[in-house]
């Protein structure tokens, strides 16, 4: 997910709807999108960890990556391992910078015939042109226009997207499959960045109010804007593009090394393999790490971190008010040897230092789905 916004420009296929349910709507990534409905962003917020929630993220750019030789030529961007992703399956990772800097996090999925990828929308035409020109001749990369995206999110996921697509809701987590619902083809991958079960479906644009309309007539399913999205990913300690992670940050300093495949620190082969490699075996400089504040007022992103001694040791990146613990949380980076869970750091709130502690990610546990018999975590 991105943090970028900018002035509207593109209107989603789902805008009429958002309108007719009554939601504040707000310039985000060159789209006019949901902030909330009538409810207000608490309450969308609870009713995702408790239910259900239907999030319009058609601003969000879907590209394939085609060629006989797709596969081992995107691993060649990515520190994943992309060659051994089997058809109907997807990985989270990101496209890596020769600094070791990430340039983008992204969804990868095998669909068999094509790689369909899901980037964020103020990197979406930085992306086409970044794959574009290290692809090698017989591959090539386009965006898929004319698409919405939606993110059915929360324990009651699965029974929503049952009523309209039986066979969807025994996807496995991090799989995908196309299925068709009142004639519409849609392609539904099991996942999100709420950290609650989930699905993301991608519908052709005409289409997508009917479908949207479906979901929201089930039981227990509502719909929720872009504040409830942020709030929530920032519970499950999920990165935000531009805030937390960036080209100045490694993935390894962002506590993203579970997304580097094994092959890949052996054998290395993508941007930025050496700075990564020697950070995984030596250590990185900073760490991202969460921040508990006391009290009830939240620390915004660029607030100072200090040590007890008043030394400011790093800042704030993502911060606000977690619904779910009813308390200020937030995520931050700081040297790597002041990043010990539980030790008691400071950070500038409204000029004023408070006390806070350095908190284990993420704030509120991950609830995927299962998958053979375990619990599929990440983030």
């Amino acid at each position: 997910m991105s943090a970028a916004k900018d002035a509207v420009s593109l209107s989603s296929p789902l805008s009429a709807l958002h309108r007719a349910l009554g939601a504040r709507m707000v310039p985000f990534a060159g789209f006019s999108l949901p902030l909330h409905y009538g409810t207000g962003i608490v309450a969308e917020h609870l009713h995702c960890r408790s239910a259900a929630s239907l999030f319009d993220v058609s601003h969000m750019g879907q590209l394939v990556v085609t060629g006989a030789a797709r596969a081992r030529a995107f691993e060649a961007l990515v520190p994943a391992d992309i060659s051994g992703l089997a058809p109907g399956r997807m990985r989270y990772t990101m496209l890596t910078a020769e600094t070791g800097g990430i340039v983008d996090d992204l969804i990868v999925v095998n669909v068999g015939a094509y790689l369909f990828l899901v980037v964020n929308a103020a990197c979406k035409a930085g992306d086409l042109a970044h794959i574009a020109g290290a692809l090698p001749s017989g591959c090539r990369v386009a965006e898929i226009e004319g698409r919405a995206l939606l993110a059915l999110q929360g324990p009651g996921a699965a029974a929503a997207i049952g009523a309209i697509a039986p066979e969807a809701a025994a996807l496995d987590f991090m799989t995908a499959a196309p299925f068709v619902v009142d004639g519409v083809r849609l392609a539904v991958m099991r996942s999100g960045y709420t950290g609650e079960d989930g699905f993301e479906i991608s519908i052709p644009g005409e289409d997508a109010e009917r479908i949207a309309r479906r979901l929201l007539d089930a039981p227990g399913v509502a719909p929720a804007g872009l504040g409830a999205r942020d709030t929530l990913r920032l519970e499950a300690g999920l990165c935000l593009y531009g805030r937390d992670i960036g080209r100045e940050t490694t993935p390894v300093e962002a506590g993203l090394t579970w997304t580097i495949a094994k092959r890949r620190r052996a054998e290395g082969g993508f941007p930025g393999d050496t700075i990564i490699r020697d950070q995984l075996s030596s250590g990185p400089p900073r760490r991202r790490i969460g921040v508990a504040p006391e009290g009830r007022a939240p620390a915004r992103a660029g607030a100072e971190l200090r040590d007890g001694a008043g030394a400011v040791i790093g800042a704030v990146t993502s911060g606000g008010y977690a619904p779910s613990l009813a308390a200020p949380v937030a995520m931050g980076y700081v040297g790597s040897a002041a990043a010990a869970a539980g030790a008691p750091i400071e950070v500038a709130i409204r000029g004023m230092a408070r006390p806070a502690r350095i908190a284990a990610l993420p704030f509120v546990p991950h609830r995927y789905a299962k998958r053979r018999g375990r619990e599929t975590v990440h983030g």
